[in-house]
């Protein structure tokens, strides 16, 4: 699973909002800069997240975004559903992007793609805002804990 540049900027501004959820509302030119985002494109992601009802701004001087849902009942899931469509790695085990392969009768590895999908979905579901921004960022030593091998991940 790869998330989009969209989706990776949509997550960065909600959790720039999860960290100041009921106070003052934040600027988007501030959101843009705190999350090394250019603006033009914020824009129009925080009018995608404002349709969705997780977001909601003031005009004004002391205008901005905030969070209009509170971040229990928003999960990465929905974010990276929202803007990239699906979870699944390959089309052929996607519940809502599915398309037939050719070798579905034959294939050995569709299996492992499918528990793939299973898995990242649970938790990506399971996965509120506020459950990840309590959490601690992950420090690069960290990577390559528990890895076991293999080129291009």
């Amino acid at each position: 699973m790869r998330v989009s540049k969209k989706t990776d900027y949509a997550l960065r501004a909600l959790f720039t909002l999860v960290d100041h959820y009921g106070g003052q509302p934040i600027p988007i030119r501030e959101l843009a800069r705190r999350n090394d985002v250019p603006k033009r494109f914020l824009e129009q992601i925080m009018l995608a997240l404002k349709a969705q009802g997780w977001v909601d701004s003031t005009a004004g001087i002391r205008g901005g975004y905030f969070l209009a849902r509170n971040p229990t009942k928003i999960t990465m899931g929905e974010v990276v559903r929202h803007f990239d469509g699906i979870l699944a790695p390959i089309d052929c085990v996607s519940v809502t992007g599915y398309q037939r392969c050719s070798q579905e009768a034959v294939c050995r590895f569709r299996r492992v793609f499918f528990d793939a999908r299973n898995f990242v979905a649970n938790l990506m579901d399971k996965a509120t805002l506020a459950d990840v921004a309590r959490s601690l960022p992950l420090g690069r030593n960290e990577i390559s804990t528990g890895f076991m091998g293999g080129e291009g991940i």
